[in-house]
């Protein structure tokens, strides 16, 4: 009879499998990006701010980073003509980061590469699989947060 492994011990594998899987999906997002001359990072805050232009401390919330690397980000953006501050009426001191016109196509030419990647990669998997995968994921971010007190 098969031993059932203890669910610390699968959770450490999956932390594991997780780190790994994350390694590999940085490595492909920055060969996705550098096609189009740019970097996943710079990918990452012009995706963060293309719903509607953010505070640089806000997008950097979201994306779960640190304020000074958004900003260095940001800064880099706006000197390449990708993204634009704008006043913002709440905080006159914290302006509002949002993509030019050129930095929106530069980002859909990048998700449409990522598009066609994430076809690729899901090439032989099943949806219902897909699905289960993220919904664990899901819980054990939820964990995580409850762990942490947010």
């Amino acid at each position: 009879m098969a031993e059932v492994p203890d669910a610390p011990d699968e959770m450490a594998l999956l932390v594991a499998d997780v780190f790994e899987a994350a390694g590999a999906l940085r490595r492909s997002g920055e060969a996705i990006a550098a096609a189009e001359g740019q970097t996943q990072a710079r990918w990452q805050v012009l995706s963060v701010v293309s719903d509607g232009p953010l505070p640089v401390a806000r997008a950097a919330r979201r994306l779960g980073i640190t304020r000074q690397a958004v900003q260095r980000v940001a800064n880099d953006l706006v000197r390449d003509g990708l993204a634009d501050f704008r006043p913002n009426p709440d905080h006159r001191s914290s302006p509002l980061l949002g993509p030019t016109p050129q930095g929106r196509r530069v980002l859909g030419e990048i998700t449409g590469r990522a598009a066609a990647a994430h076809r690729v990669l899901s090439a032989g998997l099943a949806p219902a699989d897909i699905a289960a995968a993220r919904d664990l994921l899901r819980r054990v971010i939820e964990q995580l947060r409850l762990q942490e007190g947010e």
